[in-house]
């Protein structure tokens, strides 16, 4: 049995700046004061009077994206089809095998906002703390954005990962990466100035679009990740099963031994 676990997941809330405006989600709680009259109702005869402590059941109502909070994305989330014409695999589709795995933590929290991690940035970490890629490993990037969840500029802090520095991951056999940021990829805020500067559209999602080369799952808004070591540890993220869907909410966790 692990010793110590450590949570990944940030808490899904409302109220904060957890993504855009029109992705934020929406949380209506019922209590259980109010939730006593739902529960007497299913009883003819019934009061709220009689029910232990006067109460029924708290119940929340959640309207949201399947991107919303922690979770995976699956190959699906950024092309239809992968390069060979295979249909992209959709969240309920992900092998179980790809979300329990080695973990890796690549501590990027120097990088200013914005920036674009590239192949050369990650074999240098990797040399760094002396740690070679092996399948199966799951790679986590630990950015500036990851202290700033609910706060004004989280979504557009922290750095992004690129098109070769993600495919350097999958062909290492990495099958599943994440980050403390909003999104795998640069912040879109810092993207934006770039396109207008170069107008290369080759610039934009670079790092989700490499996945139609090689499928990959990414975890995103990941918490805690100042807590890890580089290695050591086990990472288990279980996506909530959505039929077809793009992505899952998630609660990953650190395993230690």
């Amino acid at each position: 049995m692990s010793s110590k676990i450590i949570d990944l997941s940030v808490p899904l809330m409302t109220g904060i700046a957890s993504d855009p405006p029109e992705f934020l989600p929406e949380i209506t709680y019922v209590t259980n004061n109010e939730g006593a009259s739902q529960l007497a109702g299913s009883f003819p005869g019934l009061t709220a009077a009689q029910l232990p402590r006067h109460e029924g059941w708290a119940v929340e109502f959640v309207k949201m994206s399947t991107h919303a909070g922690t979770h995976m994305d699956a190959p699906y989330h950024y092309h239809s089809h992968m390069d060979d014409g295979t249909p992209s695999l959709t969240i309920d589709k992900i092998p179980l095998e790809w979300c329990v795995g080695p973990g890796v933590k690549l501590d990027f929290r120097h990088f200013p906002d914005g920036y674009v991690v590239t192949k050369d940035d990650l074999v240098t970490e990797l040399k760094l703390i002396n740690y070679e890629l092996k399948p199966n490993d799951i790679v986590l990037i630990n950015t500036s954005a990851g202290e700033k969840y609910g706060q004004d500029d989280f979504v557009d802090s922290g750095c992004g990962m690129g098109r070769q520095a993600t495919l350097f991951l999958t062909s290492c056999g990495v099958k599943v990466v994440g980050t403390d940021a909003w999104s795998w990829d640069a912040p879109f805020i810092h993207t934006q100035k770039k396109y207008e500067l170069t107008k290369d559209a080759s610039l934009i999602w670079e790092g989700h679009f490499a996945g139609s080369v090689a499928p990959y799952c990414q975890i995103e808004k990941l918490a805690n990740l100042d807590l890890l070591p580089s290695f050591g540890f086990t990472v288990i993220s279980l996506p909530v099963k959505v039929a077809g869907a793009s992505a899952g909410w998630a609660r990953p966790i650190a395993l230690f031994n």
